[in-house]
């Protein structure tokens, strides 16, 4: 169940941060001075902004269950790791073998921060 909780708080963030992005991109308006109103018609936005809370919430959540120096790491660098994926899969933006070398590099840095070996 905490697994599940924090893979849900990772989809849940990254997820936001998809939203968001297409919140700011045409033929979406953000809210501007000749157009104050436009927000209120972004969905993605009001989309984002929830999933982002709910992602606060889940992580919470989690934080009853695991302490605290496994599920931060977890969480953000889970987030990282399919923001780059979807970035790459929904705005075709780049996916260097770097990006693949980095995403790994802070995998197995969450592994050793959260292995529990004395």
């Amino acid at each position: 169940m905490k697994w599940l909780v924090l893979l849900l708080g990772i989809a849940a963030n990254s997820s936001a941060s998809v939203l968001i992005k297409m919140a700011m991109m045409p033929p979406r308006k953000f809210p501007s001075l000749s157009e104050p109103l436009s927000a209120l018609y972004n969905w993605p936005f009001w989309l984002g902004l929830i999933l982002y809370g709910l992602a606060f919430v889940l992580y919470a959540a989690a934080l009853a269950f695991l302490p605290l120096n496994v599920a931060h790491p977890i969480l953000t660098s889970g987030a990282v790791a399919c923001v780059a994926l979807l970035s790459f899969i929904i705005f075709r933006e780049p996916f260097y073998w770097t990006t693949a070398l980095g995403i790994a590099l802070v995998m197995a840095g969450v592994v050793l921060i959260t292995a529990k070996v004395k």
